[in-house]
């Protein structure tokens, strides 16, 4: 059986001409769309996304992990001066400090959670946390700054954070930054020290 290669040579530049008139717009068809994607692109796009809901943190530094803290629930961050040590406390517990009257107890977080690192330096910060019930200091290696993340950014701590308190996790944002639940941290019972207990 023979192919008729002329035939089919002739049968495809049909096919190609067709093709081509087909999709070639008319004069009118070119206006219409030109015209349509000129009303598109002068709208105002349409914002389908509600403005993302933030949350207000500090980040500061615990050995060599960031951490952040709510920024409602800190009071104020001040240099570490003037730590008197106390008798007969856990071992978390740095000392008190005075700041302008007030009496506060300082908490020494990578003590309480485990973590490695050095006592409290000369460079070390204090961040007041509090709420209606509790106010007490909390020691920071560093405090890098205040800022706003989007809540949808926060991922639930990972099963391996068990180890260091992942009940004060409230999440884990972008870049490993750890975000402690202060409301937690500020009713746990373990951390506040009683009177009675010197």
């Amino acid at each position: 059986m023979s192919v008729d290669w002329d035939e089919i040579r002739r049968r495809l530049d049909a096919a190609a001409a067709a093709l081509e008139l087909k999709e070639a717009p008319s004069s009118a068809d070119r206006e219409s769309v030109l015209k349509a994607r000129a009303r598109s692109l002068a709208s105002e796009p349409e914002s389908s996304d509600e403005p993302c809901e933030r949350l207000d943190i500090v980040e500061f530094r615990l050995a060599s992990e960031a951490y952040a803290l709510e920024s409602s629930y800190i009071r104020e961050i001040q240099p570490l001066k003037n730590c008197v040590p106390l008798p007969s406390v856990p071992p978390f517990v740095v000392g008190i400090v005075n700041m302008r009257g007030r009496i506060l107890s300082v908490v020494d977080l990578k003590e309480f959670f485990d973590l490695p690192g050095k006592g409290p330096g000369e460079s070390d910060k204090v961040i007041v946390i509090g709420d209606e019930r509790m106010e007490f200091g909390i020691l920071a290696d560093a405090v890098i700054g205040a800022r706003a993340i989007p809540l949808d950014s926060i991922e639930p701590p990972i099963s391996t954070l068990s180890e260091i308190g992942a009940e004060y996790i409230r999440g884990i944002a972008e870049a490993r930054l750890i975000i402690l639940d202060a409301r937690k941290i500020l009713g746990d019972e373990s951390i506040v020290v009683r009177q009675e207990e010197g």
